[in-house]
């Protein structure tokens, strides 16, 4: 990962950011400057990840994943490949593909879509650590099925206005704002 150039995505963001994610910018900001490796998971303090929300063909539904570990309903992503040393927008669309099965997946926006900072418990050897979650929004372009990972419980299309329904995660409520103002424009 090149972090230069993450951090100028992160300044392009902060100038479009939610007030609620102002403090997670700077944050991820500050972590990106002065780790250094930010994207390797032997930095114990957390890192950096990239996830993928993915648009249905109709943009109506965003593909979500009831995760195996966390037991909660969240968008598809995970940790960069610190060997291909990818972009993070790269990792996103790897995880993308990785995880749903799709065939082909359309990069709707090359600028970060959200970010998040999150805890993640503690697993096995895995000591509880921080997430600094950077998202990109995708839509498939076509409808083939999604196939189940072993990282996920259930794979689902849920649509935009009933979110709500799988999930109380402040993060998941925000990206389905954001996607329907963000298409709200690309229809304008």
């Amino acid at each position: 990962m090149n972090k230069f150039q993450l951090i100028q995505a992160l300044n392009r963001y902060a100038k479009r950011c939610d007030v609620e994610e102002e403090e997670f910018v700077s944050a991820m900001h500050t972590f990106v400057t002065t780790e250094t490796n930010p994207c390797s998971r032997q930095t114990a303090a957390g890192h950096i990840t990239a996830s993928a929300w993915i648009l249905d063909t109709n943009r109506t539904h965003v593909l979500l994943c009831h995760h195996r570990k966390l037991d909660i309903w969240i968008q598809l992503g995970g940790h960069l490949e610190t060997s291909l040393d990818e972009s993070v927008e790269a990792g996103a669309l790897r995880e993308a593909y990785e995880e749903s099965g799709l065939g082909a997946i359309e990069v709707l926006s090359p600028d970060i879509f959200d970010i998040d900072i999150h805890a993640i418990p503690a697993h096995g050897d895995e000591a509880e650590h921080l997430h600094y979650d950077v998202r990109y929004l995708f839509a498939a372009r076509s409808a083939n099925a999604v196939q189940l990972t072993p990282e996920s419980k259930e794979l689902a299309w849920v649509s935009l206005d009933e979110i709500h329904k799988v999930s109380t995660e402040t993060s998941l409520l925000r990206m389905a704002k954001k996607a329907k103002q963000f298409l709200r424009k690309a229809a304008q």
